[in-house]
């Protein structure tokens, strides 16, 4: 704990935290504001964390759609909260990373999910064809906290850290102006979850690894690659048993599968089925990335094209730069004709009337006759975006001068960047 209360540790959480931004708590105290709490109520606050007296706050229960559908429980802690927890992190993680497997890439310093993509390719282009692929159910909502906490003390004796950890555990959350006092799970939000994630899954990472199997876990995704069918089938059925038995956690059946590595789609990305797989988007990627977008452009509706286009590029590069191992040019030449048709979507609809329309499409070049018969030809915006009409009048040269950024251009560029 005086490690964790050091100065020099807490001017880095402090940072950490500031820097990350988020939302705020229960108490409304956004990252702006703690500094001159601190400065009012941090002897209190030090003398109860080594005293051990320290309560922590509710969380704000905060529920975010998930990608593969259904809603996902986020627990929002205070500000001080997350400064805390930050700094016990910022201690803890030094001591459990390094003897996390070699296999584990999921919020660890120095690796990352494209990490664990390659590796996943490497172990098919090795001849595993198949793909033993776990979905744990409601996995952040189900951690069992004694068994968590019995593995946080194989490497911490200091029992007013094992004591303040199990209260954020058990700290209330508030949902619709009532806390509820939590008996298991570890909600996504605060800086330790990830952290305590990896602690409580290493023992599942050792036994594959006891095992000898090749594999690939992600946080709670965990991807095991074996050379037959009825080897994955083995390999999902002991594994149902020992997260039960052994961690009681859950595997999701619905979610879970025993596949072929190209059916099935690891951290976003898919594979092909060649001798040497390539990466590819799949379509449910492509689908995730539409939705996040289509907010903007019904934003755009009320605004000038080039702000639209200003909204999307962050948006488009994050995209695109997740996706820069991808190895199929189709899919990012097909987003880049979906992007430009719904921006001429939003021109047809900000025009309104006939003879607006009309006026437009002579000002970008289309002689009378056609501009007349484009704007009065009684088919949608949709339609009308993907006509030759709009596509002759606003080229892609036009979307160039705002800004618009290509994604196959973008792709190229970063996949073949050192």
């Amino acid at each position: 704990m005086e490690r964790i209360l050091s100065r020099e540790n807490l001017m880095t959480a402090y940072c950490r935290v500031k820097a990350n931004r988020g939302a705020p708590g229960i108490d409304r105290m956004t990252v702006g504001q703690p500094w001159s709490h601190l400065e009012e109520h941090w002897s209190r606050i030090r003398e109860d964390l080594l005293t051990g007296r320290y309560r922590p706050a509710p969380v704000r229960g905060v529920e975010i759609p998930k990608p593969g559908g259904g809603m996902r429980l986020l627990g929002i802690p205070t500000v001080l909260d997350r400064f805390i927890q930050q700094a016990v992190h910022q201690v803890l993680m030094p001591i459990f990373d390094p003897d996390f497997s070699n296999s584990s890439y999921g919020f660890r310093p120095g690796r990352s999910a494209h990490e664990a993509v390659l590796a996943a390719r490497s172990h098919v282009a090795a001849g595993r064809r198949f793909v033993a692929d776990l979905d744990l159910e409601k996995f952040f909502d189900r951690v069992d906290h004694d068994v968590l906490m019995a593995r946080v003390a194989r490497k911490v004796a200091d029992k007013r850290v094992l004591r303040l950890i199990r209260r954020y555990l058990q700290a209330g959350l508030m949902a619709g102006g009532v806390a509820t006092a939590r008996t298991e799970g570890t909600p996504q939000g605060g800086p330790l979850s990830p952290l305590l994630s990896n602690i409580l899954l290493d023992d599942l990472d050792r036994e594959l690894e006891r095992r000898g199997h090749a594999f690939c876990r992600y946080a709670d995704d965990c991807n095991v690659y074996v050379r037959s069918r009825r080897a994955g089938e083995r390999v999902m059925a002991s594994l149902t048993r020992f997260l039960g038995e052994r961690l009681r956690l859950s595997v999701n059946v619905a979610k879970s599968a025993v596949d072929r590595p190209w059916n099935r789609s690891f951290l976003g990305y898919g594979m092909t089925h060649h001798q040497k797989p390539r990466l590819t988007v799949p379509a449910s990627s492509v689908k995730r990335c539409k939705a996040k977008l289509r907010a903007s452009f019904r934003a755009g509706r009320g605004q000038n094209l080039a702000a639209t286009v200003d909204d999307l590029t962050p948006i488009l590069r994050g995209w695109t730069a997740y996706f820069r191992f991808a190895e199929a040019r189709g899919v990012f030449e097909d987003l880049d004709g979906w992007l430009r048709r719904k921006l001429r979507c939003i021109l047809w609809r900000q025009w309104k009337r006939p003879w607006t329309r009309v006026q437009r499409l002579i000002q970008r070049g289309l002689d009378r006759q056609r501009a007349w018969l484009a704007a009065n030809n009684g088919r949608g915006p949709w339609w009308n975006a993907g006509a030759s009409h709009m596509n002759d009048a606003f080229r892609k040269s036009f979307f160039d001068t705002l800004g618009l950024i290509s994604l196959l251009k973008e792709h190229q560029r970063l996949l073949h960047a050192p």
